[in-house]
């Protein structure tokens, strides 16, 4: 038998190395690095094939310069789910030491066959022969390697091999020197596990924190996570933090006791395509909820969307959970907490992990921030107050997001037929909805290579209708053949036409997180503000009143009020998004910008546009409302209108409504 030599050399009583069994060949061909210090420093270089991990120990690991030619000695097979091992064989025992996962991905033979059957008997014929070339693609290792039998006596000497390619340099990978899976060194694994040896799901140390500000709750689940309202102009202002807007996919995480649950906002769970996220939550020993983004870096630690929609069969780029909130710790919860706060506690508590990252941010600069991010290519920035409590669900004028390109969530409703030499589709047909009603919204056809559209097209066959999904049949640039409107993509632009579709769409991914029954338009050429309504934090700050601070709500559920923000007389968010927009919940609030508040003795005399029209139509929570006669004066000695009052109902309503 395969193992038979494997575990002829351990005593499973004593180890807690797997025994191993009928392993399922289902999936990528995997393959692992494990850093060992046994009597000697060496890693284990291991990749799956016929059924077992093939091994070979090279003593001065991995290079990635093609010029150097590194030992690599052929040892006993491993079973596979020896390939996530971490942990401490205790003395005694055969390979006595720590072990450390350094590496991990998917591998294929330089010349991958199409089924994973095919890719395993070549891969066989290499070693028999003793010449393997391959490609892997892991968090530290990327493309072309070879492993080369030594014609010599040894028998089991070999030469790992780096090919000069893209990936091929003459710096030192081996100073990535933390665990793939848990982040932590060998010294960690080493202090962190029991005399008797475990693996790498040991918690870390608890981190104390001092929660007397936060009151006490049972771990909720399933929380629906606070947006950012959209805006058009980046703003510099004090007491304010600027995030990067992450271009991937909204995530909660609670972790608990052993159990770490990772869903999406529509609570889709994404433990199982996830997995090396929620191996290295696992290292925390605090209960928690963490909100934050999962991400997918390209070579240049750049987020690329389709390399996050393709990782679950590509596993390419480097996978990261960027975490910029914490909401509950230890029997508390921090949501009413001031956002500043909050922060504080979440950079103490994250663990140790390469993936698991702190969303750092900028205080007041927010222009050049946003200058930063549009020249890295990057989706846009974050603006938060940072006295903000996080509100479950709602979308609020404290969060703002400020995007470097328009982007759309689109549901896609039908596809036309390829054209010339392109295969599977030619456009997709988009659409968002309005209520209950499905709106055309303009087709793509940019965006797709060859596999991309062989993927939509398998997806789509089933969802095939007779007749379109839309309220009014759309008027398509070639004949389209309509489907269940159930996939939702995103999709890049450069403008919205009068009739109110997109400009020049590109499809950047499916969105495997959004419900396409809560797809509506981010904005539309009837949402543009007025340019006065647009200038956020743009007057001169010394003329402008401080913030009021805010109150707890009194015991009998009143709000003092104070408890209403008092911002400064400029202090309006630009964009005024209608209800249920971005990819929150269709129920999910949606409040206007901030309107200002001015004392008594001392009135702007400012008008505060909610609207441009004097008429406009806007539902609210599934109700159709007609607004009227915006322009009518209601304080005319304030020069208040009757749009200055349904912008402040709008603006208090997320702190009033919860209390009434």
């Amino acid at each position: 038998m395969a193992l038979d030599t494997y575990r002829e050399k351990r005593r499973f009583e004593r180890t807690p190395e797997p025994e191993g069994g009928d392993e399922g060949r289902v999936g990528p061909l995997r393959f692992t690095v494990q850093k060992h210090r046994a009597s000697h420093l060496h890693y284990d270089f291991r990749l799956e094939m016929d059924g077992v991990l093939k091994s070979w120990a090279v003593p001065k690991g991995p290079s990635l310069n093609p010029e150097d030619k590194r030992l690599a000695m052929m040892v006993e097979d491993h079973p596979l789910d020896y390939r996530l091992f971490e942990g401490v064989i205790p003395k005694g025992s055969y390979g006595a030491g720590t072990v450390m996962v350094w590496d991990e991905g998917v591998y294929l033979p330089r010349q991958p066959a199409e089924s994973r059957e095919e890719n395993e008997r070549n891969l066989l014929h290499g070693l028999h022969k003793g010449h393997i070339t391959f490609l892997v693609e892991g968090t530290k290792l990327h493309g072309e390697f070879a492993l080369v039998k030594i014609q010599r006596d040894e028998k089991n000497s070999w030469l790992l091999l780096k090919k000069g390619d893209q990936y091929a340099g003459t710096n030192d990978v081996l100073e990535e020197d933390r665990s793939s899976i848990s982040g932590r060194t060998m010294d960690e694994i080493a202090t962190q596990s029991a005399s008797a040896g475990d693996v790498w799901r040991t918690p870390g140390k608890r981190v104390e924190i001092d929660l007397s500000d936060a009151p006490t709750l049972d771990m909720p689940h399933h929380i629906a996570p606070m947006l950012a309202t959209p805006a058009a102009n980046p703003f510099d202002r004090a007491g304010w933090l600027f995030e990067i807007k992450w271009d991937g996919y909204r995530a909660i995480a609670e972790i608990e006791g052993k159990n770490v649950n990772l869903y999406s906002r529509s609570k889709r769970p994404f433990d199982d395509i996830y997995t090396p996220i929620v191996r290295s939550l696992h290292a925390m020993a605090n209960e928690a909820v963490l909100d934050g983004e999962l991400v997918v870096l390209d070579d240049n630690s750049k987020p690329r969307f389709q390399l996050l929609q393709n990782y679950a069969t590509e596993r390419k780029g480097t996978l990261a959970y960027y975490v910029f909130d914490v909401l509950y710790l230890d029997g508390h919860d921090l949501r009413p907490l001031p956002l500043r706060r909050r922060k504080e506690i979440l950079r103490r508590i994250l663990p140790a992990a390469s993936n698991i990252r702190f969303s750092d941010h900028v205080e007041e600069r927010g222009k050049d921030f946003y200058a930063l991010a549009a020249q890295q290519s990057l989706e846009g920035v974050v603006a938060k107050r940072a006295d903000s409590r996080y509100l479950s669900g709602r979308r609020t004028a404290e969060w703002v997001k400020i995007k470097t390109e328009q982007r759309q969530d689109a549901v896609i409703a039908g596809f036309t037929a390829p054209r010339g030499s392109r295969h599977d589709l030619g456009a997709l047909v988009l659409g968002v909805y309005e209520a209950d009603e499905l709106i055309y919204i303009g087709h793509s056809g940019t965006g797709m290579d060859e596999a991309t559209l062989s993927d939509l097209r398998a997806r789509l066959e089933p969802l095939i209708r007779e007749t379109p999904a839309f309220k009014t049949r759309p008027k398509t640039n070639a004949p389209a053949q309509w489907v269940e409107p159930r996939l939702v993509c995103s999709v890049s632009f450069k403008e919205w036409t009068r009739d109110g579709t997109m400009r020049h769409p590109v499809f950047m991914g499916l969105r495997e997180d959004v419900a396409a029954e809560g797809v509506h338009r981010e904005s539309g050429p009837e949402d543009e503000p007025a340019v006065e309504d647009t200038a956020l934090i743009d007057a001169d700050p010394e003329s402008a009143p401080p913030h009021t601070t805010r109150e707890e709500p009194h015991a009998n559920g009143s709000t003092p009020s104070s408890a209403v923000p008092t911002p400064a007389a400029a202090d309006l968010v630009p964009a005024v998004p209608t209800a249920g927009q971005e990819d929150e919940t269709p129920d999910s609030p949606n409040p206007s910008p901030r309107i200002p508040s001015s004392s008594p003795q001392t009135p702007t005399g400012r008008t505060f546009k909610l609207l441009k029209k004097q008429e406009r139509e806007t539902e609210i929570d599934g109700r159709l409302l007609k607004l009227t006669n915006l322009d009518k004066p209601y304080w005319p000695a304030d020069g208040y209108k009757k749009r200055d009052l349904i912008a402040y109902y709008r603006e208090v309503a997320p702190v009033v409504l919860p209390y009434l």
